[in-house]
């Protein structure tokens, strides 16, 4: 069923500390180039005394600028990410607070999904502006990936970076703008590829011990992530396409979860995806985690490489193992 839900507008915002390759090199004791070759990361930005909640509302306040809105327009605030500024309360309390918007009302929940977090936040809350539940939504990713790395396991500490990103959607009734198709699978086998053991009630963070430090840090297993992805992306994405009755081509951008150059390659290769379709900002960003779809977005918009009326894809994987897609008319 479509739904008549438009992003009306985008915003983004990134730590000011910028870490080259070069640095990340010295950082892993690793040979000159290496973190160049192995991720085609050029630069990441890690945060320096920014919160995550902070990013977020910044992030956030460009979105509603771009769309012409203020926060009093906004009947909900959701944000979608993997990492949490702390166990409670949810994030997107925090995002309010930092907008300035503590005695405002306004209903504020997270929603996670590890990678796919916005894909999931802008799925659902679609849902909920098509039915009229709410009218205008804001919805925030906002990650810090450079707190939990584990510097032992270099590939996966060399793709990492911070940043945050928010769009508005709100019903697009008359207009081009509208949600096609969404899906979702989880495959549970694979839920140990990609996790962080501590900090939970199944190892909580008052049992850490620095000898068990692993435990509480990012640990992925990237080739067996890779195989996966490699095996089920095509059937998922022939579903995708045969939900709509689309071809590859129809689409004017895919806009992919940024996990790594190799994942990139895997689309363009098994998913028939051109160059010119694909969005690729990994090597000034880094994989920023569930904010990298929406920095892909915002960035399509602000390069003018999608207009109104054109067929975009999301699509990406996350830890659990899951794979999501939207299909829309932007």
């Amino acid at each position: 069923m479509a739904l008549n839900v438009k992003i009306a507008g985008t915003g983004i915002n990134l730590p000011g500390r910028v870490v080259t390759d070069t640095e990340m090199d010295a950082r892993l004791q690793v040979r000159p180039g290496w973190v160049n070759k192995k991720t085609n990361v050029h630069t990441r930005h890690f945060i320096h005394q920014e919160t995550a909640s902070q990013m977020g509302a910044r992030a956030a306040q460009k979105a509603l600028e771009a769309a012409g809105l203020t926060f009093g327009q906004i009947d909900c605030l959701v944000c979608a990410s993997a990492t949490m500024e702390q166990p409670i309360p949810c994030t997107a309390a925090l995002i309010q607070t930092a907008m300035g918007q503590e005695h405002s009302g306004v209903p504020a929940f997270d929603v996670n999904s590890t990678c796919l977090s916005f894909v999931t936040g802008l799925d659902v809350m679609s849902y909920m502006v098509h039915a009229g539940r709410y009218k205008r939504v804001l919805l925030v990713s906002t990650e810090v990936a450079s707190k939990g790395l584990n510097w032992q396991q270099k590939e996966s500490a060399a793709l990492f970076g911070d940043g945050a990103a928010a769009v508005v959607i709100e019903q697009s009734a008359g207009e081009p703008s509208r949600l096609l198709h969404a899906a979702m699978q989880t495959y549970s086998s694979g839920a140990r590829y990609s996790e962080i053991r501590g900090g939970g009630s199944a190892l909580h963070a008052s049992e850490y011990r620095e000898a068990a430090e692993a435990d509480y840090l990012f640990d992925m297993n990237g080739e067996a992530i890779f195989r996966m992805a490699s095996r089920l992306l095509p059937d998922f994405l022939r579903g995708i396409l045969e939900a709509t009755g689309s071809r590859i081509g129809d689409y004017r951008l895919v806009i992919p979860h940024q996990g790594s150059a190799m994942a990139m390659r895997l689309l363009s290769r098994r998913l028939g995806i051109s160059e010119e379709q694909l969005m690729y900002i990994t090597p000034d960003r880094g994989n920023t985690i569930a904010a990298s779809i929406p920095m892909g977005l915002h960035e399509a918009v602000r390069q003018g490489r999608i207009e109104r009326g054109d067929r975009v894809l999301l699509l990406g994987t996350s830890a659990g193992f899951s794979l999501g897609g939207i299909d829309f008319v932007y």
